[in-house]
């Protein structure tokens, strides 16, 4: 069984370190891309906040390796 990870603004994802999510805390835009393309091994699902999947538009349509199942928050 994979691991869960959450990305996007401090505000919005610390709080699912206490469920046991892995929390990459990301601010802005580029930072969201560098936190995406260094996720760690393992994980499964990703939980991103709107601000982030926004960020991220132009990465889930590229060709690529095996990505992870991505939700995003709602606003």
């Amino acid at each position: 069984m994979g691991y869960v990870a959450a990305l996007g603004e401090r505000a919005r994802v610390v709080g699912l370190a206490l469920a046991g999510a892995v929390v990459l805390l990301a601010d802005d835009p580029d930072a969201v891309r560098r936190a995406w393309r260094s996720l760690p091994d393992g994980i499964d699902l990703v939980i991103l906040t709107p601000a982030a999947a926004e960020a991220l538009e132009s990465d889930f349509a590229a060709p690529g390796a095996r990505r992870p199942l991505i939700a995003v928050m709602p606003p």
